[in-house]
């Protein structure tokens, strides 16, 4: 499992930072900063919209989040886009349909939905756009031997400048990503469904907060936690904990926090892990309660 997440968030972050680096060719971060203010709410609609049309999960949110910091967008919009965009992405929402129903995945939008544009507008008036890193705010700068010689720099296409700047962002959050695969691969290798279910199953009172804080170690990516919640629902787990178990580790991950690291203060790393368990547990606990 190590091997393979490796592999495949090594290749996402490249991918999605080289995407990002493009469209900030074409883009200016004047039009990012329009088209995403918080000025009269248009701009946290826009970026809940941003967040259900990226099929994006929790880690690989982190270099569009990048791109939106650079381009300083509204803080409250990209704590929307943060939260939204790995819960309500299209592949989680077509597998919940599939294996839950209709019913139970406009529950869980709606949930999803609501709790990541109000806790994006309460962590801006709240101020909490201090605890961003000021390098998270700064284009990495590529120099050439060339120009720091005497000599003429060889002039570099917009692909090449970007490609540059893509690899020096990777170099500065690889030792964050590996170290996040390595401990949620120990801990998902070695925490068995049975386990899991018995300390969520519908007769534990505390099943719901259980789930969702269990979920946050787990790095589960969209196509497995789905499929392995069914399973669980098999074993005796109670839906509401379900809910909880998925919004846990869909929206946050041990890789994830770790590589927020690199962009936030502890403060703010706080702050978006009670938003997502208060999320996970809210939805839980209403979920048992409705239906």
């Amino acid at each position: 499992m190590f091997a393979f997440l490796a592999v495949e968030l090594t290749i996402l972050f490249l991918a999605i930072s080289y995407f990002v680096g493009i469209l900030q060719e074409y883009i200016p971060p004047s039009r990012v900063q329009k088209i995403l203010s918080s000025q009269n709410g248009k701009g946290y609609v826009t970026a809940a919209a941003l967040g259900v049309i990226t099929p994006f999960c929790s880690c690989s949110t982190i270099p569009f989040l990048k791109g939106l910091l650079r381009a300083r967008a509204g803080f409250g919009t990209m704590m929307v886009f943060l939260f939204a965009s790995p819960l309500l992405n299209p592949v989680i929402i077509g597998l919940f349909a599939i294996t839950f129903g209709v019913q139970v995945t406009v529950f869980y939008f709606t949930i999803a939905l609501a709790v990541s544009v109000i806790a994006g507008y309460t962590l801006e008036k709240l101020g909490f756009e201090k605890f961003v890193k000021e390098e998270a705010y700064a284009a990495p700068s590529t120099s050439s031997c060339g120009s720091s010689c005497g000599g003429s720099a060889p002039v570099q296409s917009k692909w090449a400048r970007v490609w540059n700047s893509t690899w020096t962002d990777f170099k500065k959050v690889l030792p964050y990503l590996i170290g996040g695969i390595a401990i949620g691969s120990v801990i998902y290798g070695f925490m068995p469904t049975d386990l899991v279910s018995s300390w969520a199953g519908k007769d534990n009172v505390f099943a719901i907060p259980v789930a969702a804080v269990i979920g946050i170690p787990l790095y589960i990516r969209a196509e497995a936690v789905i499929p392995l919640t069914a399973a669980l629902a098999g074993k005796g787990m109670g839906l509401g904990a379900i809910m909880a178990l998925i919004i846990g580790s869909a929206g946050a991950s041990l890789t994830e926090v770790i590589l927020l690291k690199s962009l936030f203060k502890n403060q703010m790393i706080a702050a978006f892990l009670v938003v997502i368990l208060g999320m996970a547990v809210s939805a839980g606990v209403l979920y048992s309660l409705i239906f």
